[in-house]
């Protein structure tokens, strides 16, 4: 007698995870279960597969709205710790990016390009209870006649903080690799002459997209972890692309997917928003993203198969070719190596540095995991897909 083919609904996940009866194991664990129970058995045996990532995501950033003064103001510029925060959409709204930098920031005045503060860090102090100041002006109109604001806040004296990230969850990025016999600083990190290492910036097997290659369950509207919350996704990311060359598996072999994010900043953590200060490049923010994947048939739990071997990047020579526009690649590297600690390109064995951390991302996918199975974190079945 054959079994009926696997099919199953958001409606029947999300009932089981109410009852505490899903099953739900992470990207690493699915992979073993795989082998040892072959595709059919493990897919009726696991509803859900649970993903992390935490890297630099530089295209990230909060809009605040840091309330009203009296008589009325709309502000023209604001600056949150001498960070200027974007203030071009109305009364005290604006919008403060990750990357802006601090102005007349100390280190930067004796080393160009290096940054001890900006955005990124903004957003880390706000999530982490402390207290910044915010200084606003105005040109003043008749109906807004103030003109300047300066407050000390912290976060829950804003009106609303909403992470708004334009380019998360990269699905794969280049290893990046300096031929150059200089030095470069560079937002893959500080890069040694003459291919002295290689970086790298994703969880591998645990990255959200890898798991999901044609974005089949994740679209407008799917709940994930994002920076120790619940968030969600509103739409492709920038620089999203779709028609790229893939594996046979489907994972793609450059970078390709991306995801625009958002959630109530006031919910999130410290621990999953970090700025960070990159030499010679300027700022950015850390973020923990994971995406639970809902096992709706034997194909989904295919792609979550994917291991480390399976998973491949290009190697990009940030010295000569990436300044000019250059995608040449000079090799083509598994997940597995990179993390081995060591690649081969050209004849040279060179050691690897990952951006990403394979700790956090690991305690990402485990958190999501135990909030699933507590019935504290339904799926959020998207409205929209973007492969429609």
């Amino acid at each position: 007698m054959t079994q009926s083919r696997l099919e199953r609904t958001y409606e029947e996940i999300n009932q089981k995870i109410k009852q505490g009866k899903a099953v739900v194991v992470t990207a690493e664990e699915i992979v073993g279960i795989v082998r040892e129970e072959g595709v059919k058995k493990a897919a009726r045996k696991v509803d859900v597969v649970t993903t992390g990532t935490f890297a630099p995501m530089c295209s990230s950033g909060a809009f605040l709205n840091i309330g009203q003064s009296k008589p009325l103001v709309r502000t023209t510029k604001t600056l949150i710790n001498n960070v200027l925060a974007y203030s071009g959409v109305a009364a005290v709204d604006c919008y403060i990016g990750a990357t802006q930098t601090c102005e007349d920031d100390p280190l930067n005045k004796r080393h160009p390009g290096d940054f001890n503060y900006g955005g990124g860090h903004v957003i880390e102090d706000l999530v982490a209870g402390k207290t910044v100041d915010v200084e606003a002006t105005s040109y003043g109109t008749d109906c807004y006649p103030n003109r300047s604001i300066h407050k000390r806040m912290t976060l829950s004296d804003f009106n609303n903080a909403i992470l708004c990230n334009p380019r998360n969850a990269y699905q794969n990025y280049n290893c990046a690799i300096n031929r150059s016999d200089k030095i470069k600083y560079t937002y893959m990190g500080t890069l040694k002459p003459n291919m002295g290492n290689a970086n790298y910036s994703t969880s591998g097997e645990l990255s959200p997209l890898f798991n999901d290659p044609y974005l089949k369950t994740i679209g407008v509207g799917t709940r994930i972890f994002l920076g120790g919350a619940q968030g969600y996704v509103t739409w492709t990311g920038t620089q999203h692309k779709s028609e790229v060359e893939r594996t046979p598996g489907g994972t793609p072999l450059t970078p390709a997917g991306t995801l625009a994010v958002t959630g109530d900043l006031k919910e999130m953590s410290a621990e999953w928003l970090i700025g960070q200060s990159i030499r010679g490049y300027g700022v950015s923010l850390s973020v923990g993203l994971g995406i639970p994947i809902p096992i709706l048939n034997e194909e989904m739990l295919t792609y979550t198969a994917v291991s480390d071997e399976d998973l491949f990047t290009q190697v990009i020579d940030y010295g000569f070719d990436y300044p000019e526009g250059n995608s040449k690649s000079f090799g083509q590297v598994s997940y597995a190596e990179l993390k081995s600690g060591t690649i081969m390109i050209k004849g040279k064995k060179i050691p690897t540095v990952p951006l990403s951390s394979m700790v956090k991302a690991r305690k990402i996918a485990d958190l999501l995991k135990k909030s699933i199975q507590k019935g504290k974190f339904l799926l959020g079945q998207p409205q929209h897909l973007f492969t429609e």
